[in-house]
């Protein structure tokens, strides 16, 4: 039977291995709790606390994992700060006009939209140290992925937990998955997903085609990365200005 010593030795040098994390600039402290191994710090991207999370599930002895890792947020915000700016964006994202829409300010709930005529389901917004947590109810698994993505472009998120519940229960699959990660890069302002072409297998985007800079080849891999169920992106798109 392995110990707790080696398990976590085996965490550690998986995550080691892995290209996309800097564990001597950003270190992850690692615990065990029964059978769970505890993740705890901050990383440099979604992709990194994604891939951290897969690399320490496929170690040997580890049952289950408490996430508390964090992003590093692209600009530093108070939980109100981030609150109101996603408010905002649901506010005005077309796909949620039929939603209640509500928030959570210093413990009191306040609905910040309620639809007069058809109502197809409920957010409601919490934030607590950086972390957005989103819970009630949606229609499809689209809107449930395009609502963490919203919260994802938020610059102070440091953590997106999407508890939105899809009813009637919806089967998910590849092309769903391609067809939130296509509406995200398109909705994203800064990239120009004219020629981008996505596919999905599995869990894992393949973005291919062409786009201007290197920046939008790094912005639309982010966009893909922040789609709900992603767990690897391998971009294959190419800079052409």
């Amino acid at each position: 039977m392995t110990s707790d010593r080696e398990t976590l030795a085996a965490v550690h040098a998986a995550l080691e291995s892995s290209p996309r994390l800097d564990l001597h600039a950003q270190p992850i402290d690692l615990a065990i709790d029964g059978e769970n191994l505890i993740m705890e710090g901050e990383v440099a991207s979604v992709a990194a606390k994604k891939l951290a999370l897969e690399a320490a599930a496929a170690v040997p002895g580890v049952a289950g994992i408490i996430d508390r890792l964090r992003v590093k947020p692209a600009q530093p915000m108070g939980d109100g700060q981030i609150r109101d700016l996603l408010r905002d964006a649901y506010l005005q994202e077309p796909a949620f006009r039929e939603l209640v829409l509500a928030v959570s300010i210093k413990g009191e709930w306040t609905t910040v939209q309620e639809p007069a005529d058809v109502i197809r389901g409920t957010i409601e917004i919490e934030v607590s140290d950086g972390v957005v947590t989103l819970n009630g109810e949606v229609t499809g698994l689209g809107l449930k992925r395009l609502a963490g993505v919203l919260a994802w472009w938020v610059p102070g998120s440091r953590d997106v937990v999407n508890g939105l519940v899809v009813t009637p229960e919806q089967a998910d699959n590849d092309f769903e998955m391609a067809d939130a990660v296509r509406l995200a890069v398109e909705k994203d302002p800064y990239v120009n997903a004219s020629q981008i072409r996505i596919g999905a297998r599995g869990g894992v985007i393949r973005l291919q085609g062409l786009v201007p800079t290197e920046s939008e080849k790094e912005m639309a891999e982010a966009d893909a990365w922040y789609v709900f169920g992603v767990d690897k992106v391998v971009n294959e798109l190419e800079v052409h200005a």
